[in-house]
C-alpha cells in the first residue's frame, strides 16, 4: 500500500470511507476534446509561449533608461567639478 497523506484528520472507523471523502477522490471536471465546449485559448505545444514585448513598449524602456542613464552619468560629472 502506499504511504498518501489523507488530509481529513484521524481516521477513526473507516477508513475506505475516509479515503473517500479526501480531496484526492474529488470531482474533477474533464475538458472536452472535440465537440461543444472544447474550445482552448492556449496552445497545445506552447509554442508561443515565450512572446516578446511590442516594439512600442521596448522604444519606450530604452527612451527612459536613456534618460535615467544620461542624468545620472550629468550629475556624477558634475559633482565631482
Amino acid at each position: 500500500m502506499s504511504n498518501y497523506q489523507h488530509k481529513k484528520g484521524t481516521i477513526r472507523d473507516n477508513a475506505l470511507e475516509a479515503l473517500l471523502h479526501d480531496p484526492l477522490f474529488r470531482q474533477r471536471v474533464e475538458r472536452n476534446k472535440k465537440g461543444k465546449g472544447s474550445y482552448s485559448r492556449k496552445t497545445k505545444y506552447g509554442k508561443n509561449s515565450g512572446q516578446e514585448a511590442s516594439s512600442k513598449q521596448v522604444d519606450a524602456f530604452l527612451l527612459l533608461a536613456f534618460f535615467v542613464l544620461t542624468a545620472a552619468v550629468m550629475h556624477l560629472y558634475y559633482s565631482g567639478l
